[in-house]
């Protein structure tokens, strides 16, 4: 008998899910590449890369995790025999790691904003990016005031993931995801309510490809695989946590409609406002935690727009990083038989303390610098660019290449009351996209290689 947790229902999984996707990647990361990479061109990019080379990989994730009940190194042990395929769960259970040391470290800033904006902190910010600029860098520079709130996420994250899957990551998804949505909407009305907000409208849907670049395409790629939780393990740890009833196809749609129409959400209640107040939409980062709060000012109702903004962005990243921890808690439950206490505990104290050092690195205390950027911005590109890539890339491969397309069908099929198709041509679908999966990140993977080594020389010949 099978005594493995499991999801209480099946919108409990897709809630689950989709907040694991769903980050900071859609409501940080997502408007100010958009702004940066051509606005709607970059969306169009975004979006074929979540079907073409997403949606094999999230459907072969959640497969393998329901096929063997087990996190990522189990599951890869399980179903390769033992061979050399189970460093692809290492992976994982290693991105995880890496991804939620710096990734607790921006949870925290959206906490404290959220206080702030709480506390009538931007009114002094209204209209002065550059008094807004200092704050920020002032915080994130400081030694021990990120930190603290760095470590108030983290224990957030931990006491969630210690009251297990149903009573922890299923009802607290179920609570913050609807309330993402609901303050996303107001959100949205407000912002095209504003005089010239509906130009934020037209820099979003309105495509520019000739602002595309080489570059641009890379960062979609790599967003795609940042936003669905692919490559780390999460969604073969979530996945694992199905009953045999689901249907996985129709479950991972969802998930990709409810995360690209929270990114949509979040891009048009972001950019109406933005352009509405005349700011800059291709800010960079500074998007949301500089010229952000010098526009929540000028509105009416500002104290509480700019609130639920930082609430909403605190939410988002509590979804995705409880199912990063989850990825290392599930690794340490099932290969080493500790309890769910002692593994959330252990590690969660132990990233917190790595992303102590992420947090630092931003300001004069930098004594962990990896070629040319600190120590946060290192595991950010090595992960977004290198480790998650590489291990979509390789679990499509391993589909492909160890466990099979009809035994991988078979798995899928399972839950599908009804089929319009021999499964002959379901086959040939995956199999072509597979294949298309892991030869487009396989060049964009070598791609970023070539212009690491690049760089690198030029610096040498520069004479750094």
């Amino acid at each position: 008998m099978n005594n493995r947790e499991q999801w209480g229902s099946r919108l409990g999984f897709i809630l689950a899910a989709s907040g694991s996707a769903v980050g900071l990647g859609n409501i940080w990361k997502y408007p100010h590449m958009a702004g940066q990479n051509g606005g709607a061109a970059f969306t169009v990019v975004y979006l074929i890369c979540i079907l073409i080379v997403g949606l094999p990989i999230l459907l072969g994730e959640l497969a393998i995790g329901r096929n063997t009940q087990l996190s990522p190194v189990g599951a890869f042990n399980k179903l390769s025999g033992l061979s050399k395929w189970k460093w692809v769960g290492f992976l994982g259970v290693a991105s995880a790691f890496v991804i939620l040391s710096f990734y607790g470290v921006v949870g925290g800033w959206t906490l404290k904003y959220t206080i702030l904006a709480l506390s009538g902190g931007f009114d002094a910010l209204s209209g002065q990016p550059d008094i807004s600029g200092k704050v920020f860098s002032d915080f994130i520079g400081s030694s021990f005031q990120p930190v603290i709130w760095q470590l108030i996420f983290m224990s957030f994250c931990i006491g969630i993931i210690i009251k297990g899957v149903k009573s922890g990551i299923e009802s607290g998804a179920k609570i913050m995801m609807p309330l993402i949505l609901v303050i996303l909407g107001l959100l949205v009305f407000k912002g095209l309510s504003l005089e010239g907000g509906k130009k934020g409208l037209e820099f979003l849907f309105k495509p520019k490809f000739s602002d595309l670049n080489p570059s641009s395409i890379v960062m979609a790629l790599g967003h795609a695989f940042f936003t669905l939780s692919l490559g780390m393990g999460t969604m073969i740890t979530y996945g694992s946590y199905l009953d045999k009833k689901q249907n996985l196809f129709s479950s991972a749609i969802w998930v990709i409609l409810l995360d690209t129409f929270i990114a949509m959400l979040a891009g048009t209640a972001i950019f109406t406002i933005v352009f509405a107040m005349g700011a800059d939409p291709s800010a960079g980062a500074g998007l949301i935690f500089v010229v952000l709060p010098t526009i929540f000012p000028q509105i009416g109702g500002g104290v509480i727009w700019g609130a639920l903004f930082f609430f909403i962005l605190f939410m988002a990243a509590l979804t995705s990083a409880i199912s990063i921890l989850e990825v290392i808690t599930a690794y340490f439950v099932d290969e080493k038989g500790w309890s769910r206490n002692k593994a959330t505990l252990l590690f969660g104290g132990v990233i917190s303390l790595v992303g102590v050092f992420c947090s630092l690195s931003l300001g004069d205390f930098n004594i962990t610098n990896f070629m040319q950027v600190s120590f946060f911005d290192f595991l950010d590109e090595l992960s977004s660019k290198y480790m998650l890539p590489i291990g979509g890339a390789l679990t499509a491969l391993f589909i492909l290449k160890k466990w099979s397309i009809p035994v991988f069908l078979d798995e899928l099929l399972i839950g599908v009351k009804e089929r319009k198709y021999e499964k002959s041509f379901y086959q040939n679908v995956l199999k072509i996209c597979l294949i298309i999966s892991s030869l487009i990140v396989g060049l964009i993977i070598i791609n970023e290689v070539f212009d690491l080594l690049f760089d690198q020389s030029l610096q040498k010949m520069a004479g750094f």
